[in-house]
């Protein structure tokens, strides 16, 4: 590992940049991953692709009828599950750069000994593009971590360096309303839920940064001030290449019940009643007896699913 201090132009003399200056530098890598959408997350009604989660919830037993006498508990059908698929996350990510062809001045400089020299690219994801990524999987809900996407169970973005992505819920955990169901209306209808929780997609963003450009070696060979366009750039096509394609840096979400890797945001727990089924009975008339089982009992946690940010 080849940790470079690139040089500056200090009012004309050849100065090694300070700590914050590098900094500086890198959320310039920072701002282009999240400026190029590199890998971006959006909200679809269906068709998502970053895996398929399930909200459960407890419906109603069919009516038992008899015209002679009330149906038995025994005889009477239990309540019984519901399942609602989301897919509604759609991750996009750009084809991978090709690598511009260095000859061996196309990176910044940095003093070696009493030799200045052009880093590699190597020495350019060392000192800038690997760190920004590990800092992007690693962080959680932070203005550093621009361009990232987490969850919350609100619309209202946390403060002004995070932006809500939609209004549509990417998940919504419901439960069986046990106030809807009433012995006097049996059949009741079977599905009656009410909503718990809904979960929302939120992104981290940050303004452009101000930095002092780095020196590179011209073709002349003279040491030249990089336009702050030409090195935010670079710092793009840079950070599209190790986030697509280089092993360990590579950044994609997921969506499961493993809290491995990175969690983004809070977790979507799908609750459900565990009652075993609250029977009732109605008399209609002389030939007329009902009964049916209503969800009851607790709600209890099923799964909590979570958004993953995955280095592989």
């Amino acid at each position: 590992m080849a940790v470079r201090i690139p040089l500056y132009n200090n009012a004309g003399n050849l100065q090694e940049m300070s700590a914050s200056m590098i900094t500086d530098i890198k959320n310039v890598f920072k701002y282009q991953f999240q400026a190029g959408n590199l890998v971006a997350l959006s909200v679809v009604a269906s068709g998502g692709n970053i895996g398929t989660i399930t909200d459960s919830r407890l419906q109603a037993g069919a009516q038992s009828t008899s015209v002679s006498a009330l149906p038995s508990e025994a005889t009477t059908a239990e309540p019984s599950v519901v399942n609602v698929t989301y897919a509604k996350i759609l991750q996009t990510v750009p084809a991978t750069d090709t690598l511009t062809t260095d000859a061996g001045t196309l990176y910044p400089v940095y003093q070696d000994g009493a030799d200045i020299r052009a880093m590699t690219v190597t020495d350019m994801r060392d000192t800038f593009a690997d760190p920004v990524v590990t800092e992007l999987a690693s962080s959680l809900n932070n203005e550093t971590t621009a361009g990232t996407y987490f969850l919350q169970s609100n619309t209202t973005p946390l403060d002004a360096n995070k932006e809500l992505v939609s209004t549509t819920a990417v998940f919504t955990d419901t439960i069986a309303d046990t106030t809807a169901y009433t012995a006097g209306a049996i059949p009741e209808t079977l599905d009656q839920p009410s909503n718990v929780t809904s979960y929302y997609l939120h992104k981290n963003i940050m303004a452009s940064p101000t930095f002092q450009p780095p020196m590179y070696i011209t073709a002349a060979g003279h040491i030249q001030e990089y336009t702050s366009s030409t090195f935010s750039a670079m710092a793009r096509q840079l950070m599209n290449i190790n986030v697509t394609s280089i092993a360990g840096k590579t950044i994609t979400y997921s969506l499961a019940t493993s809290t491995s890797d990175y969690v983004k945001g809070t977790g979507m727990a799908d609750t459900r009643l565990n009652g075993g089924g609250n029977y009732q009975t109605r008399f209609v008339g002389t030939d007329d007896y009902r009964a049916q089982e209503f969800p009851n009992g607790t709600a209890t946690t099923i799964n909590t699913y979570y958004l993953r940010l995955v280095l592989s």
